[in-house]
């Protein structure tokens, strides 16, 4: 989207997240839970736990501490009880909003994330509201200052490898996928020596809405701070653009 670095808010992102690690670290401890209960210990044969540790090295979590967590998970696997829960609604302006959570108690999240909402003036849908003004797909992100490639050159690379599309910010390059594709491309760029800034599959809108009235702006901005700081909370989408 002109205009919108989504390396530059994933930068932003990070450097809040630098001085909160323990709640990044957290969440991805979670995540390798629930992975290795799904598909065992071994990331060559479990793509989900491969995904949550390329995530985890794009957050700068120690090569030990995720070694430590999937140790941990192996040996607490029969009372690991996380569950996935998206809510749906719509902040001020109808501005869709999607919520994934990855929680041990579904009622404390849910209680949480309608208190958001209600704190913002926005209101909690039903499953379904939003979701069709989005797409899943696998997103990676290159550093352009760290990338060896020019454009057309890393655009090459990407294509060859699986991706779908291919799109040129200010500073970094945006690599889209299929969902399921997103680990064979990243692997592919990994292996011609790309540094990966950021491997995830996301949800893009189709189309973005605008917010012109001050109050409705602030309204949201508080809905999304309170949700990024919720450790029940592992992504936040909107279509504000």
């Amino acid at each position: 989207m002109s205009g919108h670095s989504k390396f530059a808010n994933i930068k932003h992102r990070k450097e809040r997240n630098d001085a909160a690690k323990g709640k990044i670290f957290t969440i991805l401890g979670r995540e390798i839970a629930v992975a290795v209960k799904e598909g065992g210990p071994d990331p060559a044969n479990n793509f989900k736990l491969a995904g949550v540790i390329a995530k985890a090295k794009a957050s700068n979590m120690p090569n030990d501490t995720i070694d430590r967590g999937i140790k941990k998970a192996v040996g607490d696997i029969g009372s690991v009880n996380y569950e996935y829960i998206t809510y749906e609604g719509y902040g001020p302006g109808g501005i869709a909003v999607i919520v994934d959570t990855l929680t041990d108690n579904k009622n404390r999240t849910a209680a949480n994330v309608r208190s958001a909402f209600a704190k913002g003036q926005g209101n909690i849908g039903t499953p379904g509201c939003v979701s069709f003004l989005f797409e899943k797909r696998g997103q990676i992100l290159i550093d352009r200052e760290k990338c060896g490639l020019e454009g057309d050159g890393l655009m090459m690379e990407a294509l060859d490898a699986g991706a779908e599309d291919f799109r040129e910010e200010e500073d970094s390059y945006e690599i889209l996928t299929e969902p399921d594709a997103l680990e064979t491309v990243r692997k592919a760029l990994e292996e011609k020596g790309i540094p990966v800034a950021g491997a995830e599959v996301t949800r893009i809108p189709r189309t973005y809405a605008e917010l012109t009235d001050e109050a409705a702006v602030g309204n949201l901005q508080k809905i999304l701070e309170i949700l990024e700081e919720d450790d029940d909370v592992e992504s936040v989408y909107h279509n504000w653009g």
